[in-house]
């Protein structure tokens, strides 16, 4: 909302009449006041979305234009996507709303977009791509890992692990990169380096060897407690460049359900966090995440033929994170 004081009332100078510009000064900051009062009212701390990635049912519908996966796709077969007057070089890039995005070429590593790229911003769940990275180089996929009662602190996303269980840690592993259940995450961290806080000393050093130059990590789910974390579109874009380099994440990220088996025998079936999975054939991943403090964010990957590209987007404050990285992953494919 803009205000304007405009220059109707004057003195024999030709000035504002100070009662006159002082009254209507008052009047903008009243306005202003209500306006934030409404504002406040309409933006409720207490979601039961507060962290963790948006359950299925409050996931806007991705794909309003009708887009669909065929069975045997072709190019031909994808719309291209909405442009807008920004151009690199002779194309048109798509509108982007959110607070940072990236899009490289996976291939050669060149950046073929970029906004706020080294803006230091909370990126909630994406991050469990280091956690999944991580978790492979270390091997051992086969081993069996114990729940303990320090792995069940956690909320909102849950899978619901009891103390006592016990899992393979692929099974674990698989079923954190496609729902994002942050009990699995830190049973997983918690195994692997001895305790939550003993799995981010070793993130952080893994995202220095990545040359991650802008991230902070606390934990293992992309929660903000503790508090003080940070990454950016580049360097998550980094990241998932060298997560995606190992098949089991491969498989793992373009998995869209599964059936989970608990310790019990009971299975559950879950779905992939990632909406695009469903809406663009070509996508080939990677991770999702939302937080009050970080918003809407996705790192997606998509491959056609000999090209590749990574697309990140943080902080957007709407749906509207789905169509927007999709048009990118078009746009970078030039399809």
């Amino acid at each position: 909302m803009s205000f304007q004081i405009k220059r109707r009332q004057t003195n024999q100078q030709g000035l504002i009449d100070e009662p006159t510009l002082l009254t209507r000064i008052a009047s903008i900051f009243v306005t202003l006041a209500v306006v934030a009062t409404v504002a406040t009212g309409c933006n409720s701390t207490q979601s039961p979305y507060a962290g963790g990635d948006l359950p299925e049912a409050a996931v806007f519908n991705p794909s309003p234009t009708g887009i669909t996966s065929p069975a045997n796709p072709s190019p031909a077969a994808v719309p291209q996507p909405t442009l807008v007057n920004h151009q690199i070089g002779s194309r048109n890039v798509p509108n982007v709303t959110a607070k940072a995005a990236i899009v490289v070429n996976s291939r050669n590593g060149k950046i073929l977009f970029e906004k706020n790229i080294d803006q230091r911003v909370p990126v909630a769940s994406t991050q469990k791509l280091l956690l999944g990275l991580m978790m492979v180089e270390a091997g051992n996929m086969n081993k069996s890992i114990t729940v303990q009662a320090s792995d069940t602190w956690a909320e909102p996303t849950i899978m619901g692990l009891k103390v006592g269980e016990t899992y393979r840690k692929d099974e674990l592993l698989k079923a954190v990169m496609v729902r994002s259940s942050n009990d699995i995450a830190r049973c997983l961290a918690r195994d692997q380096f001895g305790s939550v806080s003993g799995f981010a000393h070793a993130a952080n050093q893994k995202a220095k060897q990545l040359e991650m130059r802008n991230s902070y990590f606390t934990n293992a789910s992309g929660l903000p407690d503790p508090p003080g974390q940070f990454s950016t579109a580049r360097d998550l874009s980094i990241l998932a460049a060298a997560a995606m380099r190992h098949r089991f994440i491969q498989d793992a990220v373009s998995t869209k359900s599964m059936t989970f088996r608990f310790a019990s025998g009971q299975t559950k079936t879950i779905h992939n966090t990632n909406q695009i999975l469903r809406t663009f054939p070509y996508c080939t991943g990677a991770k999702t995440g939302y937080t009050n403090a970080a918003g809407r964010c996705l790192v997606s990957t998509a491959e056609v033929g000999n090209k590749s590209v990574i697309v990140v987007m943080l902080g957007s404050k709407t749906p509207n994170v789905w169509t927007e990285s999709q048009a990118l992953l078009q746009w970078g494919l030039g399809i």
